[in-house]
């Protein structure tokens, strides 16, 4: 019993540490322009809507490594419920795009 409160105590100490680890100087920076760029590659997209399949297919791969990056600025930058929140997000439309580019790109 004692040695199961320990790991537990242990555990949360852990957790608590990582979770208070400083953010880089460069975070404000990194989320306005990631807000930035989020509304550019919308319009990216929405620019390549009825373009052929290889103009589509390059401004998904691009965006693809937008999300990859997003999601590295979130996780970095942001705690609590907002990062969860936008991380998930992040991870969800990482596999859309990903799945997108295999269907309609042959996964190149």
């Amino acid at each position: 019993m004692r040695l199961a409160l320990s790991l537990v105590l242990a555990a949360l100490l852990a957790g608590s540490c990582l979770a208070q680890q400083p953010r880089p100087a460069t975070c404000s920076r990194d989320l306005f322009q990631n807000e930035a760029g989020f509304r550019q590659q919308q319009s990216r997209l929405a620019a390549v809507a009825n373009a052929d399949q290889a103009a589509q297919c390059r401004v998904y791969r691009e965006h693809l490594g937008y999300l990859q990056k997003s999601r590295t600025i979130f996780a970095t930058c942001q705690s609590g419920s907002e990062r969860a929140r936008n991380v998930a997000e992040m991870d969800s439309e990482l596999v859309n795009y990903r799945a997108l580019i295999a269907n309609r790109c042959g996964g190149r």
